[in-house]
């Protein structure tokens, strides 16, 4: 994809858009109205850009503070990668292949794969589904008709949003073992939440888009680098790029109107004044900067639930895996990836095990997590029975994304507020998604189209080449 088509002339006088909130949504809409000729501040408060897909140092390695991927539909995301030129640097399988072992077989006969065929939708799941060891036939057999009941569901209907994801599948016989073995497998870590915790419409999505759209919409990409290295650096290089000031460790005290279509944003020891200010930042930050009638019910923000994400972090002193990633059935482990290469560890192997939905594990004691963990991961990989394990370490975020409960829908706003020239961008915004980076992306693009409708400037057609290729 090229740049040429962006629309970069002279800035109008006046013309200044506050992003409040240095994360995917807010990096975003920042580019967007940059690239629109909008002379645009970015503000962040934390030392970085990224939001919480970021990375650290801890000694020599580069560490994310959790597993992100992203699907061959993202094409938002994929816009933004592109964008920021780091494409490259996180590449897409050539065709959905997730390896799935299951603890209650035998070793050697643990290994089951999901993966398409170059057929159309829905014949490029069925060589798999047919030949999936983890479900019984008469399992296999139910799960396809499901999969067509869910594809026959109609996305717009606000009813799919007040049912769970869990009852919907046991109204269409899918047993326990089946929601475990395919259902779960997929949509805890799309969603963060159990398919009974889950809103049938958020689930739908999911799978409708993911698995039941294009036969290559699934295939699953992911960071080689470290994440800072996409999300921040590349990210500010871009943004510097456009002309955008970008401030970290800048935390917004208020944001007021002017009353004459004017805003005041105040950070320590500055004043900024702005014809648009965008709010990309977690519901309840945005809650309180609200200024007073903003959105006729500004507490169902705070009614927007979250979930939390558990990483264990594993070095070894020798490789023990074989494949870039995998999930496992049968274990409290969920997908481990190998972070080996990324992180710049020169000898041994990195595991990083995510470990979303992780409500009953998120504030466990490091030394109990080990207990638990380094057990499973030997009876998953046989290898690490004779290693050594030279570092153990966890990340938490206890509000990694927001609850994609039933009736989530209707507490999550739109870009526009009542406040003219005011706007909202953030994952738990009202994009259609669950909270993942797509969504991100997606709610810093409607966030910087209304913008750019109420200051009068052209859309920039390169922003929405992305909608084409969905």
């Amino acid at each position: 994809m090229t740049h040429g088509t962006r629309s970069r002339g002279p800035v109008a006088q006046g013309r200044h858009a506050v992003v409040v909130g240095g994360g995917l949504a807010g990096v975003t809409t920042a580019l967007a109205l940059a690239d629109a000729g909008v002379r645009v501040t970015l503000l962040e408060g934390r030392p970085r850009l990224g939001g919480l897909a970021f990375s650290f140092q801890r000694g020599d390695l580069t560490v994310d503070n959790g597993q992100h991927v992203y699907l061959r539909c993202c094409t938002a995301y994929r816009w933004f990668l592109d964008r920021i030129e780091g494409a490259a640097l996180a590449p897409l399988q050539d065709r959905l292949d997730v390896p799935v072992l299951d603890l209650a077989r035998p070793e050697g006969r643990r290994l089951g794969r999901l993966r398409r065929d170059a057929l159309p939708v829905p014949l490029h799941l069925g060589r798999s589904l047919a030949t999936y060891p983890h479900l019984s036939l008469a399992d296999r057999a139910k799960v396809g008709r499901a999969a067509l009941a869910l594809k026959g569901l109609n996305l717009t209907d606000p009813a799919l949003d007040d049912r769970d994801f869990g009852g919907w599948l046991a109204a269409h016989g899918q047993s326990a073992r089946a929601v475990e073995a395919l259902w779960d497998l997929v949509g805890v870590a799309t969603l963060n939440a159990v398919a009974g915790d889950a809103s049938l419409g958020l689930a739908a999505m999911v799978f409708k888009t993911g698995l039941l759209s294009d036969p290559g919409a699934a295939d699953i990409g992911w960071a080689r680098v470290p994440l800072g290295e996409l999300h921040d650096r590349l990210a500010r290089k871009a943004l510097d790029s456009a002309g955008v000031r970008t401030e970290v460790r800048t935390r917004v005290t208020s944001v007021s109107s002017n009353g004459n279509g004017q805003w005041t944003v105040a950070v320590p020891g500055e004043t900024l004044e702005a014809d648009a200010v965008v709010l990309a930042v977690p519901q309840r930050e945005a809650h309180d900067l609200l200024p007073a009638g903003a959105l006729d019910a500004p507490e169902r923000l705070l009614e927007i639930g979250t979930a939390p994400i558990l990483n264990v972090h594993v070095v070894y002193d020798r490789k023990v895996l074989g494949r870039p990633f995998f999930t496992a059935l049968g274990s409290p482990v969920q997908w481990v990836f190998d972070r080996t290469d990324a992180s710049g560890l020169r000898e041994g192997q990195y595991l990083a095990v995510s470990q979303s939905a992780a409500q009953d594990e998120i504030d466990e004691p490091v030394a109990v997590l080990r207990e638990r963990y380094l057990p499973e991961l030997e009876r998953l990989l046989p290898l690490t029975r004779g290693a050594e394990v030279r570092d153990f370490f966890v990340t938490r975020e206890r509000t990694a994304t927001f609850a994609p409960t039933p009736g989530v829908g209707r507490l999550r706003p739109g870009a526009r507020t009542k406040a003219s020239g005011l706007y909202l961008a953030g994952s738990w915004t009202a994009t259609g998604w669950p909270a993942t980076m797509e969504s991100a992306v997606r709610s810093g693009v409607s966030a910087a189209d209304a913008v750019l409708g109420a200051l009068g400037r052209p859309r920039p057609q390169a922003l929405f080449e992305f909608e084409e290729a969905a």
